[in-house]
């Protein structure tokens, strides 16, 4: 039984996208390796506050059915790299449970195993649902900044804490908590003020929105190649991209049909930001986006959590997809680079969703690509009951066209990097080679 101390997976546990089944062994593989993983290794793998991808690679393998082998061969090149955690201070975890005391130790990473042990305390005693409830949902001055700090990071926190309610592990949930609250307050600080003046509904589509965004030369302006990353615009002019950003709404009742536009919008801007005739790739930053998008499906299941605090989420969600579309540039968007696309592989036994995530099990990265796929057929079955709608651009066979561009453009030879970064900066595509003619 997984507790908040113990991870353990079953075949139960399998998340929300399949395509082969998991095995007992895959599952008894992947609940000890993250087991080691969250005894031993820190959240950030450097100083520079890279984070530990551990939990997501494995869970996601495991629930697409690759062997145990696969699954622990990527765990051993990828742990080879992570750094220990900080030893635990019984003092300051103990300090932690005095309310007034809690914010001191935030976004500072040297808490997080102090971190991670409170909270795994607290669930002890509450339930980890009444624990999320307390410290995300209920609205106080704490909660609302914790929950606001889930988003930064480039989602990673929101990204944790979605792979630990899809697989039900406690013990990975009290490790989202705690990489939130060793985030700086900056990307939560600019979330909760999009909140506090976004109090005018609006009928704006998403897409709209970021067109619009791209033809704001004030705020593309504010927007520099060198701090794109960090979404330093963010830190010059946060009013330019609140006015925005702010026109994306969720009232009552929309929960579901926002949750497709969000992860539909998501999708589009990732894939359709090429630039020809550059080989096919995506942007680093982009691809978070809809790597986080598959957990609003789970988020949306959960009985405990109230509609207010689901859309809550989405709402921070769609906040920061559109403001982290400004961040790189506000690239023109290519529905052609879908339409026209030709697969690299000829023989259609290799272009199948299954022969996509088999290729995907193989590639030696921290897990982003498999990430990527396994987004990429959660938004098709989220989608399927919207794709007459306007703002649904990806339907039909185009679903498998854009699971094959992954998989080709991970696939395909790179003298730097399987992805681009910053893609609406004409230099971000200067070390990419042209696409080859395919026939």
């Amino acid at each position: 039984m997984a507790t908040p101390s113990k991870i353990h997976l079953t075949l139960k546990d399998s998340g929300v996208v399949h395509s082969q089944a998991p095995t007992e062994e895959s599952a008894a593989k992947t609940s000890q390796l993250l087991q080691e993983n969250h005894a031993i290794h820190h959240i950030f793998f450097n100083d520079e506050g890279f984070h530990n991808h551990i939990v997501h690679h494995l869970l996601t393998l495991y629930s697409l059915g690759a062997p145990a082998s696969v699954i622990e061969k990527h765990y051993r090149r990828n742990a080879a790299y992570q750094r220990p955690q900080f030893p635990v201070e019984e003092r300051t975890v103990t300090d932690m449970a005095n309310q007034e005391h809690f914010a001191k130790y935030l976004g500072k990473e040297t808490y997080y195993h102090d971190y991670v042990t409170f909270f795994q305390r607290e669930m002890e005693k509450k339930g980890w649902e009444n624990v999320l409830n307390e410290y995300l949902f209920s609205g106080t001055k704490q909660a609302d900044d914790l929950l606001a700090r889930t988003f930064a990071g480039l989602l990673h926190p929101l990204i944790h804490l979605g792979f630990g309610i899809e697989f039900r592990q406690p013990a990975i949930i009290a490790e989202a908590l705690a990489e939130a609250a060793v985030h700086d307050s900056r990307d939560s600080n600019y979330l909760l003020e999009v909140e506090k003046v976004a109090t005018e509904p609006s009928s704006k589509m998403m897409l709209q929105i970021l067109n619009e965004i791209k033809e704001d030369k004030e705020l593309m302006a504010s927007v520099h190649l060198k701090d794109a990353m960090d979404l330093g615009h963010l830190n010059r002019a946060p009013e330019l991209t609140i006015k925005h950003v702010k026109q994306w709404t969720v009232s009552p009742g929309e929960l579901e049909r926002k949750t497709a536009e969000m992860t539909s919008s998501a999708l589009y801007y990732t894939v359709t930001a090429q630039h020809p005739p550059k080989q096919v790739r995506f942007d680093f930053y982009f691809m978070h986006a809809v790597n986080s998008s598959i957990f609003f499906t789970t988020f949306n299941a959960q009985p405990w959590l109230s509609e207010a605090s689901k859309i809550r989420l989405l709402k921070f969600k769609g906040y920061m997809d559109l403001t982290i579309y400004a961040s790189q540039g506000a690239p023109a968007l290519l529905p052609d680079e879908i339409t026209n696309y030709i697969p690299a592989k000829k023989d259609p036994s290799q272009t199948s969703w299954e022969s996509v995530f088999k290729r995907l099990f193989v590639h030696a990265d921290d897990g982003h690509a498999v990430k990527f796929g396994r987004a990429i057929a959660n938004a098709k079955n989220v989608l399927r009951p919207y794709e007459g709608e306007s703002w649904a651009k990806i339907k039909g066979e185009q679903w498998e066209t854009v699971a094959n561009m992954v998989v080709d453009s991970v696939e395909a030879p790179s003298p730097r990097s399987k992805w681009a970064r910053s893609v609406g900066f004409e230099e971000a595509w200067e070390q990419f080679e042209d696409r080859p003619v395919r026939l």
